[in-house]
């Protein structure tokens, strides 16, 4: 495809202007006019059909990675080949998707006979999930430059971008190196105290005499403790809300985008922990399930049935997403429900709820707003004062209602996002060592 370059157009331009110049005069300069225009009309046309028949001897590739962070600035390299001997100028416009914001598009380019070149521009996904670029549209000079000549070259290609893990990479790094406390995880150390039985070693000061191993102690004639570890082959299984609340947003990351993080953190210490891993969403298009699993492949598992999962414009049903829990998952298990609660759904779920302890040990993590905050309110107006006394009451009947859901039986979480993945971490842990599962 051809189109007017700006040489072209610029021509044009001034020829217009002449004509408009000389209309009190139009005897003295109609001949000159008319070859003037011939002359560039031939030139043009002679020009586009050089350029439409200048074989095409440039190629290009992309490079990208198929997974990339969220928020997170990503590099995007392209590959230029030239195999004619003639030189070329060009325009390139990466096709890159709607979500992937660039400010360094299009990129100006000469190169010269039979030659390559490397260029790169950066890009920042404003979003998750699955994602497509389009093929390189290169306008090329014709080879008087009043031209341009659109092709596309190289080919489509699929990303996905992915919560930004590099925070839970941190943290599942730490983890490995049995380093959570660095974390603010909170771990109590517990002498043989735990459910099942994990070695034998050396009394140590401090340990109980009902550790003690007498038929080991009189083999080697010294004393012998049993040591104990938290009970493992356990289920936690991530019942995720995926309503319109979640979509609220504080900061950079959505509600719903903490939420996963803090999902993905737990899931990998659970793992750790010799735990299966499982989730259960509602409140979206359609519910996606991954049954308790704890395998090595689980962790991949989970980022890939939460990438591309993004929150709905429905409003939770929690007594029907506690039905499909029930049927899917038979076994006792630790259920942390992820929502964002509000004191009017306590009608709707304190019967969800009483519903899953019937078999399940329930977590309740709720999401605040940062906005809700007290310490955020200055009073100097009156329309600042009547905003604090309704943050206040707001806050007064969501306390209400937590404690209505903790004397029903749930264990509460009420924290601002980014407090959610270490919250979750510090309680998982607290149950685990207090054998209430």
């Amino acid at each position: 495809m051809l189109q007017p370059s700006r040489l072209l157009l610029a021509l044009l331009l001034v020829l217009l202007a002449l004509a408009v110049a000389t209309i009190p005069w139009p005897e003295l300069l109609q001949e000159p006019w008319r070859i003037v225009l011939l002359v560039l009309g031939g030139v043009a046309l002679l020009d586009a059909i050089l350029a439409l028949r200048t074989p095409l001897l440039l190629t290009v590739e992309r490079e990208v990675s198929g997974v990339i962070p969220v928020g997170v600035e990503s590099t995007v390299k392209l590959t230029l080949r030239h195999t004619g001997s003639l030189p070329i100028k060009a325009l390139l416009y990466d096709h890159h998707p709607m979500e992937l914001a660039c400010q360094d598009l299009p990129l100006h380019i000469r190169l010269p006979g039979k030659t390559g070149m490397h260029l790169s521009y950066q890009v920042r996904a404003t979003q998750r999930g699955s994602f497509q670029f389009g093929r390189v549209e290169a306008r090329l000079n014709s080879p008087l430059g009043l031209w341009q000549r659109t092709v596309r070259l190289g080919r489509e290609q699929t990303i996905r971008v992915f919560p930004n893990f590099a925070k839970v990479a941190g943290y599942a790094l730490l983890a490995t190196a049995n380093r959570l406390s660095l974390l603010g995880v909170l771990q109590h150390r517990r002498r043989g105290e735990g459910m099942e039985f994990h070695q034998l070693r050396e009394y140590r000061e401090g340990d109980s005499q009902r550790q003690i191993d007498w038929k080991a102690t009189a083999r080697t004639r010294k004393l012998i403790s049993r040591e104990y570890q938290d009970e493992r082959d356990q289920q936690v299984v991530f019942l995720l809300d995926c309503g319109r609340r979640m979509s609220a947003q504080d900061g950079e990351l959505s509600h719903f985008d903490h939420a996963l993080n803090a999902l993905l953190l737990l899931g990998h210490v659970a793992l750790r922990q010799g735990d299966a891993v499982g989730l259960l969403t509602f409140a979206s298009e359609q519910a996606r399930f991954l049954s308790p699993r704890k395998a090595k492949s689980t962790s991949t598992l989970l980022m890939d049935s939460l990438f591309d999962l993004q929150p709905s414009n429905q409003s939770p049903d929690y007594v029907r997403a506690a039905l499909d829990l029930m049927a899917q998952v038979k076994r006792r298990s630790l259920v942390i429900l992820v929502t964002s609660l509000r004191d009017e759904d306590n009608s709707i779920l304190l019967p969800a709820l009483k519903l899953l302890r019937e078999r399940h040990l329930v977590v309740l993590a709720s999401l605040r707003e940062e906005a809700l905050e007290l310490s955020h309110h200055m009073v100097n107006t009156l329309d600042d004062a009547l905003t604090f006394a309704a943050t206040v009451d707001y806050n007064n009947s969501r306390q209400h209602a937590l404690r209505q859901l903790t004397a029903s039986g749930a264990r509460c979480l009420d924290v601002v996002p980014e407090q959610l993945p270490l919250a979750l971490v510090n309680r998982y842990l607290e149950l685990k060592q207090s054998h209430v599962l």
